[in-house]
């Protein structure tokens, strides 16, 4: 693989430390290898809240009575063991709170502005998850390829154990500099390329990559349930100036962060709040119709790099301008 030069932006500008922030040294690990792993970073009752919620996003899709109700909410995929659920999208309108608090929350906020920097965007929002006994492989794959002249980023809140043996998340460190053709890495390496780390996370712990990271996980006979909750991150100043959407569409997501961080303080009223830095003309004005606020549809979203139909070619990305 020949690596571009194309390099994310520095640490963001006028924000000091505090202790919900990413140090120094979790940034630059970060941007050399394309994930960093925050131990313990999500606890107590707002960790309970989440599994729970997570159960029951999960009962109401097994109960949907076809998949034509699922309106994009919620995704099938045909498993060796049948068909099954294995993601649930706009998690916010599904009536569980929880996951507007984890929005809110300086433990999420703080990775937010630490990567993105002050006008942090929340641009998705899902529940991916395996079942008990879906064993089924996640192809190796990058999320999103784009330009690089900003950071992208999920940030991955494990709910419940992920373990070797199992089927836990493989990356490879420094894969996010440039487009991977991921066929020709499996075809030749299969799940071991060289340098590949296979992870190990319990509940409550973080696991931050970038969108261009090559990650996967592989098959197992059997597994314990595993979910995961991604909220993925981007500077409104990249999305204006590459898409795929627009200031309305930033307007609309950042009314969401305002009311996560009125959620957080409802449900956490003697906790310390996230000290939100957004520039002043971003700064958004929550409507009367809460309900219609928590669901902001994507309409479209950046291409990925995937061994299968709809995948982006095997080009290199054009090198932004370095800021390092």
């Amino acid at each position: 693989m020949t690596l571009t030069t194309a390099s994310p932006t520095a640490a963001p500008r006028g924000v000091a430390p505090r202790e919900y922030h990413l140090t120094p040294d979790e940034i630059a690990f970060f941007d050399e290898n394309g994930y960093v792993i925050l131990r313990d970073r999500i606890r107590g009752d707002l960790l309970r809240r989440l599994q729970d919620a997570a159960t029951t996003w999960i009962a109401d899709g097994h109960a949907l009575e076809d998949e034509t109700a699922a309106d994009g909410d919620y995704n099938f995929a045909d498993r060796p063991s049948g068909r099954v659920l294995f993601r649930i999208n706009y998690l916010h309108d599904k009536g569980e709170s929880a996951s507007l608090e984890l929005l809110g929350s300086p433990e999420m906020l703080g990775i937010a502005e630490s990567l993105a920097g002050p006008d942090f965007v929340p641009t998705y929002e899902s529940l991916v998850f395996k079942n008990t006994g879906d064993g089924a492989p996640i192809d190796w794959h990058q999320d999103a390829v784009h330009p690089r002249t900003h950071r992208i980023f999920n940030v991955d809140v494990y709910l419940d154990e992920s373990r070797k043996g199992s089927g836990s998340l493989r990356v490879a460190p420094g894969s996010q500099r440039q487009v991977v053709d991921v066929c020709q890495l499996q075809e030749e390496y299969g799940w071991d390329a060289p340098g590949v780390v296979q992870t190990e996370l319990n509940p409550g712990d973080v696991l931050v990559h970038d969108v261009m990271l090559v990650h996967g996980s592989e098959a197992t006979l059997a597994n314990r349930l595993r979910r995961t909750i991604y909220y993925e991150f981007r500077a409104a100043e990249q999305i204006l100036d590459e898409g795929p959407w627009d200031a309305e569409f930033i307007d609309q997501r950042l009314r969401l962060v305002a009311l996560g961080l009125d959620e957080f303080s409802l449900r956490n009223p003697d906790a310390d709040a996230f000290e939100w830095n957004v520039s002043p003309d971003l700064a958004p004005a929550v409507g009367d119709d809460v309900e219609h606020e928590l669901r902001v549809a994507h309409g479209v979203h950046s291409p990925g790099s995937y061994c299968s139909a709809g995948s982006v070619p095997f080009t290199p990305v054009a090198a932004g301008p370095r800021t390092d």
